[in-house]
Formats: C-alpha cells, sequence, structure tokens
C-alpha cells in the first residue's frame, strides 16, 4: 500500500501536478460556494470561456496570455453586470449571451491572428506538463485570493445572502461583485491548465455542492468544500497515473462521485436518510 502511494511521487511531473492539484482543490470550492449560494454556478462556466479572446490577443502581442485572461473575463463580467441592470434582459440571457458571444470571438480571433496556441490544452487542461514556475503561480494566485476573501469575509457574506440590504446600509456592492468576479477570473486562470475551462466550473460547484449537503453555515461549506476538493485533485491524479487516463475528467469524476454519496447519504438531506426517518 505504502508503494502504491509513494511511487507517483518520484517523479517531478507528478509532484507538481499534485501540488498544483491540491491547490486548486482548496481555491475553487471556497469561491464557488459565494457563485453557489447567490445561485450563479453558470457564471463560472460563463466566465471560463469568456477568457479566451483575451488568451489570443495576448498570445498574438506576445505578452503573458494570463493577464489577457483576466482582463477578458473582467470585461465579461462588467459586460453581465451592464446587461442586468441597465436593460430588461434577465441574468440567464445575459450569461447565455456573453458565453456564446466571447467564445465565438475567442475562436474567430484565434483563426484570424493565425495563433498556435494549444486550443485542447486549454479546454481540457495538462496538468502532467505543469512545472515549477506553474506550482509557484498557482500558489501565488491563491494566497492572494484566499487573503482577500478572508480581509473581505463580512461584506462577502452580506453582500452573498442579502445584496438589497447591503447596498441599504452603504456597502459597495459593485465593487464586491467586480471584486468576486476578478477571484473567480483569478481562479479560472489557476485552474486552466489543471482541468481546463471545459471542467473548471466542475471543480467550481461539485466540492462546494457537496458541502453544501451537508452542512449550514457558509465558513463550513468552504472547509468542507476545500477539502472534499483535494480529496477528489489527488484521487483524481492517482487514478489517471496507474490507468493512464486523463488526469482532468478523473478528478471530476470523483468530485461528482462524492457528490452523489452526499446526496444519498446526507444526515439532512440525503435521500436515503430522509426516506430512513420518514
Amino acid at each position: 500500500m505504502l508503494d502504491w502511494l509513494l511511487e507517483p511521487l518520484g517523479f517531478e511531473f507528478m509532484r507538481n501536478a499534485l501540488a498544483v492539484g491540491v491547490l486548486i482543490g482548496i481555491l475553487c470550492p471556497i469561491i464557488g460556494a459565494y457563485l453557489i449560494v447567490q445561485r450563479m454556478s453558470l457564471l463560472g462556466d460563463v466566465m471560463a470561456h469568456s477568457v479566451l479572446p483575451g488568451l489570443a490577443i495576448a498570445f498574438f502581442l506576445r505578452i503573458n496570455i494570463l493577464i489577457g485572461a483576466f482582463v477578458s473575463g473582467i470585461i465579461s463580467a462588467f459586460l453581465i453586470a451592464w446587461l442586468r441592470s441597465q436593460t430588461r434582459i434577465k441574468v440567464d440571457a445575459a450569461m447565455a449571451i456573453v458565453f456564446s458571444s466571447f467564445f465565438a470571438l475567442g475562436i474567430l480571433l484565434l483563426t484570424l491572428l493565425r495563433n498556435k496556441l494549444d486550443l485542447d490544452s486549454f479546454l481540457f487542461g495538462d496538468i502532467l506538463g505543469v512545472t515549477w514556475q506553474d506550482v509557484v503561480r498557482t500558489a501565488l494566485i491563491t494566497a492572494m485570493v484566499l487573503l482577500l476573501v478572508r480581509v473581505f469575509y463580512k461584506e462577502l457574506l452580506f453582500y452573498t445572502f442579502d445584496p438589497l440590504g447591503a447596498q441599504a446600509i452603504g456597502l459597495p456592492v459593485e465593487s464586491l461583485y467586480l471584486g468576486l468576479m476578478a477571484a473567480v477570473t483569478l481562479t479560472i486562470i489557476a485552474s486552466m491548465q489543471t482541468v481546463g475551462v471545459v471542467l473548471v466550473v466542475a471543480m467550481l460547484i461539485g466540492p462546494g455542492t457537496t458541502a453544501y449537503l451537508l452542512v449550514k453555515e457558509l465558513h463550513q461549506m468552504m472547509g468542507l468544500g476545500a477539502v472534499i476538493g483535494v480529496v477528489a485533485s489527488v484521487s483524481g491524479m492517482y487514478v489517471s497515473y496507474y490507468l493512464n487516463v486523463p488526469s482532468g475528467p478523473c478528478i471530476v469524476l470523483l468530485s461528482f462521485g462524492l457528490l452523489l454519496l452526499a446526496l444519498l447519504f446526507s444526515p439532512s438531506q440525503g435521500l436515503l436518510t430522509q426516506h430512513d426517518r420518514a
């Protein structure tokens, strides 16, 4: 058993992949908890696909593609907020419009600019290609986002559960919204190489939803979600190593498996436990 656990650690690429997987497993559920509570879970998917135009332009201009991704993500958040507040368009329609338009623009720019950006890696991730520099960058993003969440936890908590009340007492709700969107974008950027944008929403929402079925407080949901995210990430890496299959889908499917267990056996909300109590 010990040899089974230690063998993958003999390879540098596995050590780097596991380190990034742990960081992403912590970061995604903590940020995703805010989206779940606000019933904005699909916003993570919208933001994930909205970074593509920024990636294409940054790659063409030969600047850091992460800068382009961040700018593009923030612009999409501005656009969704503007459509919600200044028009009769509902939030789900606004997200659908931005999602499809930004993703189509990104594909068009990749063609027009003749970029050689690895679209498969962008969509599905390449965690086994993670370098030590990627680990350091992910660690810095994780530390910065978690520090900001800790500093502004009370304000974000109030805004998440009662945005109108937060506005009434004078909290800068627009700044809180954009700050949260910046955190979502940074989380997506940190996760792109791990699971790719197609699967990043599963890590943003899956572990947090599992925790939501098991606990009641937001801080408990964040903490338990982080634990579940780490378990899914590490377990998925080991499964992908020994079965020689892609790591991103393994991580996501294990996260989904844990969600199914919580859905069935949660003490307060489980389908089977509720039947037993009846």
